[in-house]
This record gives structure tokens, sequence and C-alpha cells, in this order.
């Protein structure tokens, strides 16, 4: 798999049984199994020992996007790494990925691992971190089937998807983490591109559309650094704390709009029934339940966060690193996270 330069191709924790939807579980379930499966199948046994860990492994649950290596700048993230597999086994494995996700979301997906061949002409032999496209992982988490719980991942530098099933159904689809560095390519042939454009577009505008006095309750206190508001890694829980900013039943019809649409932005990464699944979830939300919570500034190269808050999910975005031209705010983190925890999992 190519994808540095083209436009992309293409501790333990109790347990919670619990579906996405208190329906029959729609077709995503059955193709991840298969897939899974397929993915499995195609590796030797030395592969499996590295792809196939035991569902209670603490690894489950520890999950990160940043870069993760050594001193001897060797990978240390669990899973089968892209770039040692077979032109076969890169396909199943993204096929494993393409259940997990919509079409734009694979697409956001691909975009992203591709962004790490930008990365490696910025920061030359002199970066700090091994930037490469086939640094990504999949790992497989118990037995797929339908007898049982397990799950699978997808991760490297800025991006983790996670999904636990149980008994043949789909019970968690967090965390759902995407990232993009540069956040907009500002140079070179793919000059202009934005991979992850609707999180901020939508956001902005409803940040520009605050009255003075929705601004104050909405508007946050700027963190010192990024710690107050980054994405909480290597956790089952996002720990976000009490809800921050307006709730809204204080916006109009039109920023609920908005909302709406950032929200989907979101949800939309999935694949429709389990998008559905949570676009309802929120839906369904009380209006003096959500609030909506931001901090800095909405002009384009400002540095700025929000939050979604909801009683059983979070959305979480920062735009404050320069990219690695140092461009300023242009390096994005995003997730959708379930309350109280992730990988259906209890506190």
């Amino acid at each position: 798999m190519r994808l540095r330069h083209a436009a992309p191709a293409l501790a333990v924790v109790g347990f919670v049984a619990f579906a996405l939807v208190g329906q029959p579980e729609p077709a995503t379930a059955p193709k991840m199994t298969t897939a899974a499966k397929a993915f499995l199948a195609s590796l030797s046994p030395e592969q499996q020992k590295t792809a196939n860990l035991p569902f209670d492994s603490k690894a489950r649950l520890a999950w990160f996007f940043t870069p993760q290596q050594d001193k001897e700048r060797k990978p240390t993230r669990v899973g089968a790494r892209l770039e040692t597999l077979t032109a076969a086994q890169k396909a199943a494995a993204l096929e494993l990925l393409k259940t997990g996700l919509s079409t734009d979301g694979f697409k956001q997906a691909t975009t992203i691992m591709s962004l790490e061949g930008i990365l490696a002409d910025l920061e030359g032999t002199k970066g700090t971190n091994v930037r490469s496209t086939g640094w990504y992982f999949v790992t497989v988490f118990g037995e797929p089937g339908t007898a049982g719980a397990w799950g699978w991942r997808f991760e490297g530098h800025h991006m983790s998807v996670n999904y636990t099933l149980d008994k043949g159904v789909v019970v968690s689809a967090t965390p759902l983490m995407f990232g993009a560095n540069p956040a907009v390519v500002k140079d070179g042939e793919r000059k202009g591109l934005r991979t992850l454009p609707a999180i901020e577009d939508h956001a902005r505008a409803l940040i520009k559309s605050l009255t003075p006095d929705q601004d104050k309750v909405a508007k946050q206190p700027t963190p010192k650094g990024v710690e107050g508001w980054e994405i909480k890694e290597n956790s089952p829980t996002a720990d976000v704390g009490a809800p921050k900013g307006v709730a809204t039943d204080q916006l109009d019809a039109g920023q609920r709009k908005t909302l709406d649409a950032l929200l989907r932005a979101y949800t939309d990464r999935m694949p429709a029934d389990l998008a559905a699944a949570e676009a309802e979830r929120a839906a369904k939300t009380p209006p003096g339940q959500m609030h909506f919570a931001y901090t800095g500034s909405a002009e384009v190269g400002q540095p700025y966060t929000y939050r979604v808050y909801a009683p059983e999910f979070v959305v979480e975005f920062l735009n404050v690193q320069a990219d690695s031209a140092k461009n300023p705010a242009n390096h994005i983190h995003s997730a959708w996270r379930r309350l109280p925890g992730d990988f259906a999992a209890a506190r």
C-alpha cells in the first residue's frame, strides 16, 4: 500500500453488554466478523500471535493516537504493522477497517494515513518521530464470532478506530479518533487538501453565530498548553468532567441546526446503521442536557478547541498546535467518545 504522495486510495474494567440500538442488529456486525476472520486467516501462525490477542488483554483498553516508539525508534504499539504484511494481508486489513467506517470515513482514514508521507518530507531525517504510512497496526481481541465478546482496533498516528462486539452485536464504536497534521496542506502537489473540513467549518459557524450573552457562557478560559482540553488516550474513560458551556436549549433553531450538522460530521464517520444509532442518541438528548463549549478564536489560523457534552457521549476537538511546517493552529485532534466509558466498559 502506497499512500505517501498519491491521493488516498481507496487493571480490568467491568464489561457492560448493551446494544447500540434496541433493535435487531443490522449488517455491520456480521461484516466485521467475516472481515476479522478473513484477516486472521491470511496471517501466518507467527503473525497471528502479534495480531490476535485475548479479549481480556490490558492492551485492548490501551489505545493511542500519538506516535508510539522506543528510544531506538521501534514501534511499541500492539498488533500487525501494515508495512510487514503482504499485499493480500494489507488488503484484508483494510477490508476490516472498511467495515467500521462509512465510505467518507474510510476516505478520511486513508487520507490521514497518507499525511505521514507529507510529515516525512517536512521533518526529514532530523524528525524525532518515525513518519511512515506503513506504521498503522491491526489487532483483533478475542475470537471473532457470535458466541461471546471480541473486539478489534485499527490504529496509528492520528487515528484510532475501536470496536467491541458481544454475541454478534456491536456494543461499542468508541473511542473513534481522527486527527490531521497538517489540517490544511499549504504547499506541494496536494496544496489545499483538508482532511477533516466539516468538523471545523460547522464549529466555526456555530461559534460566530453566538450572541454576546451566549458567548459569555460558551467561551471558556484558554488552558495553558493543551493539557486541559487534550483528548485522554490510553484510557477507557474520557474524564471530561462536568458539562461546560451553553445549553442547547439556549440556542436558536438555526444554531441547533448547525450543531446537528457538526455532530453528524462525527457520527457519519461510522457505517450507516451505527451512525443512525448514535445520531438518534444525540437527537433524544434533552436540550437542557447538551452543552457546547469552546476556547480560543474561531478565526482561521488562531488556536481553538471545542466540546459537545451530553449525558451519553462527548465530542472533543483541538486545533491548537502548529503543523510540522510551523504554520500555527494547523494540527487537528478530534474524537467521539461514549460516557461513562468507551469499549462498552463501566467505571
